[in-house]
């Protein structure tokens, strides 16, 4: 027998689940569309049916993760999303939330070792159901970092702060019934906003069937109705830009979770005859400010997002139903609402005496005509160990290491420069296209095996005033960090 209505829809004046007309689009499938009136009946059948535990939301498909969301959310449980999938890290996860079930959309993607619950198997409620309203302050997630910066970490999110997130990107972008396609995984907060949250609260659908490779995104846009919206990452740009394959008429391109080099936006722009936009933001807040890439380096905030001043060129957060919050980014800010990104807090190395950024260098390093992706690392060391010197790795098929070494001795403080350049074919970027902190220690590990084969350095030479001083070295733009 259908469900049916749930006896516990809060009846209290709160947030809305959804702001969109009953017969507004929310999601397109390869299958067909998914109105708000369909999606209200699947998330009330679903939330009588779900589990009295804490869900982790595996859900492959946008469609499904989304539906996961709402209907725990009416259900009063709470949704964990995290982008790790290890057996270690499931296992730690199954530890700290005692009974936690993985949700799921078909058998094969439930993690072993935890319960799983197919959502597929559950049908609509009968009925035809307004949009409920949620407490303001009802614990309605916890979204985990990528782990980038160390071991992934829990951020608790209102489904007011949630919300709110996503009503304020709808204003800032101006979506009237835009048709959003995703590459980003909706369970990291830059896709759980943009691709997930969006359609609740501002006039977008999001596009659930594949968009991942270059081949997939020209598809997944040419199925959906103009004016189109491309959420991705500098990665995926880049790749999508050199694939050369045509596009449909994007009327905005979005990026977030890694920063974005003016020359590629301006490429990408001329290409497509579009804007590209970035995101600023962090798991711990979510989206808070963007910026037109090419119009300059300023960003601006949200709509009722402000910024105050703290020690250390750091700023304080302040957004509706959030905590205010210290970004963890050194910024220079031009009043409440427009500030200029100078760096992560744990950004900056210290050689020598000099100081440098290390998104500066790596910028450097990606700007050599030749190579394609590239990261400098600093050993943990490098401060103590007299004999330490920087890191560099480069996918760059068509250059020797000791080619891209001469140009980065041109181009900045010697006493930076890396002992060698190790060339890959690939860094071991996640989807997101972030290098995690595992990732990370594995490339210090892979360097630290070489120089052990290697003779013994000498200590550097005395180095001579540079003539490119490492304050000037210009700033890395940290777009994700969110969305």
């Amino acid at each position: 027998m259908p469900a049916t209505r749930p006896a516990f829809v809060p009846a209290s004046v709160g947030v809305p689940l959804l702001a969109r007309p009953h017969g507004a689009v929310l999601f397109r499938r390869p299958e067909g569309e998914v109105t708000a009136d369909r999606f209200l009946a699947a998330a009330h059948g679903l939330a009588a049916a779900l589990p009295d535990a804490p869900l982790l939301n595996l859900c492959a498909d946008r469609y499904h993760l989304a539906l996961g969301l709402a209907a725990a959310a009416l259900a009063g449980r709470v949704s964990l999303f995290t982008g790790e999938r290890s057996s270690a890290w499931l296992d730690a996860l199954a530890a700290r939330f005692p009974g936690l079930t993985a949700l799921t959309d078909h058998a094969a993607t439930g993690p072993a070792g935890l319960p799983c619950f197919d959502l597929t198997a559950i049908p609509p409620a009968a009925g035809d159901f307004p949009a409920p309203c949620l407490p303001a302050d009802r614990l309605a997630a916890i979204v985990f970092t990528s782990g980038s910066t160390g071991e992934p970490e829990g951020h608790r999110k209102s489904w007011g702060a949630l919300a709110a997130r996503s009503r304020d990107a709808g204003r800032r972008f101006g979506l009237t019934e835009a048709a959003v396609v995703g590459t980003v995984p909706g369970q990291h907060m830059y896709g759980l906003e943009t691709t997930i949250l969006l359609p609740f609260h501002a006039g977008a659908a999001s596009w659930c069937g594949p968009a991942f490779y270059p081949v997939d995104i020209a598809a997944a846009l040419a199925a959906c109705p103009s004016p189109r919206v491309l959420v991705t990452t500098p990665l995926q740009l880049r790749a999508l830009l050199t694939a050369g394959i045509a596009l449909p008429p994007i009327s905005r391109v979005i990026s977030a979770t890694a920063p974005l080099e003016v020359a590629l936006a301006t490429a990408a722009e001329h290409a497509w005859n579009t804007e590209i936009w970035e995101i600023f933001g962090a798991t711990e807040v979510g989206s808070i400010a963007s910026r037109h890439t090419v119009a300059g380096p300023e960003w601006r905030t949200y709509p009722r997002v402000r910024l105050t001043a703290a020690p250390d060129q750091a700023a304080r957060v302040s957004a509706p139903h959030s905590a205010p919050f210290p970004l963890n980014d050194r910024v220079a800010l031009d009043g409440p609402t427009r500030f200029h990104l100078l760096g992560r807090g744990n950004d900056l190395v210290k050689l020598g005496g000099r100081r440098a950024s290390l998104a500066g260098l790596t910028r450097i390093l990606t700007g050599i005509e030749g190579v394609e992706d590239g990261v400098f690392i600093a050993p943990e060391d490098l401060e103590v160990r007299p004999t330490a010197r920087m890191l560099a790795f480069a996918v760059a098929p068509a250059l020797r290491a000791e080619d891209i070494l001469a140009q980065l001795r041109a181009r900045i403080d010697p006493i930076f420069l890396p002992r060698r350049v190790v060339c890959l074919d690939r860094l071991p970027r996640d989807p997101l296209g972030k290098l995690p902190a595992r990732a990370l220690e594995a490339l210090r590990a892979q360097a630290l095996g070489l120089d052990a084969a290697a003779p013994p350095a000498l200590p550097p030479p005395a180095l001579p005033p540079p003539t490119l001083p490492p304050q000037t070295l210009p700033p890395r733009t940290l777009a994700d960090r969110p969305a």
